[in-house]
């Protein structure tokens, strides 16, 4: 779990609107909005290199100052330029220490599973989870263990253990996060082959198809 959060140095906006939001970006800030629950949104701005540096760190729950009063936030939506890909707003939410949340963290695999070991494919088809929890209890990724995952076989949101009381598993515990299968083998593949083959010799047979043209003919002589 986090011990210390990463720092955002935030500033009050004054100039608002897309006239105001150009003007902050020229001088190298993002603009946003800080809001919480109840209260009127803040306009704010960021360094762009220190928002930047706060999306790779890993971290889900950033610090602030605010009227000198550290808070805790959680960056809940960034817009990007449509070409160039650039983060041009973001939406700050915070959030309370002593009030449960709801987040998305990843799900990180450890180890490595027997079926793998005896050359199983493994495939993973969750990557996040979402829990409920204290702002300060926010781990950076949940850990699985697959050391003991055998072939034909996998795991699920129920097999989650978060070592912690406070932090729940709210999501839906029968999806499937990891599975292990066994790869397609040659002879499977060579006796697909060569049905296909067969099929494709029975219908395109030139004799077969002359011998059911004279059956045919010899049968409308016979009835005549």
């Amino acid at each position: 779990m986090s011990s210390s959060y990463y720092k955002l140095e935030i500033s009050n906006r004054i100039d608002i609107g897309n006239k105001g939001a150009k003007k902050e970006r020229r001088k190298g800030l993002v603009p946003g909005i800080l809001y919480y629950s109840g209260k009127e949104a803040t306009n704010i701005s960021i360094k762009k290199s220190n928002l930047l540096r706060a999306m790779n760190s890993g971290q889900r729950i950033f610090e602030i100052s605010q009227d000198g009063e550290s808070q805790y936030t959680m960056l809940k939506h960034v817009q990007y330029h449509p070409v160039t890909d650039d983060v041009i707003h973001f939406d700050l939410m915070r959030v309370r220490r002593s009030k449960k949340m709801n987040i998305s963290v990843p799900i990180q695999l450890v180890g490595e599973s027997k079926g793998v070991k005896e050359g199983g494919i493994l495939t993973q088809s969750l990557t996040q989870v979402e829990i409920s929890c204290y702002p300060t209890d926010v781990p950076e990724q949940i850990e699985l263990n697959i050391d003991q995952l055998e072939l034909n076989s996998g795991l699920s949101v129920r097999d989650i253990d978060t070592g912690s009381k406070d932090i729940e598993v709210i999501s839906d515990s029968s999806l499937n996060i990891v599975s292990i299968t066994a790869p397609a083998t040659g002879k499977e593949d060579d006796d697909s082959l060569q049905d296909e083959n067969e099929t494709l010799e029975s219908k395109d047979d030139p004799k077969e198809m002359n011998d059911e043209s004279t059956k045919s003919n010899y049968d409308e002589k016979t009835e005549s």
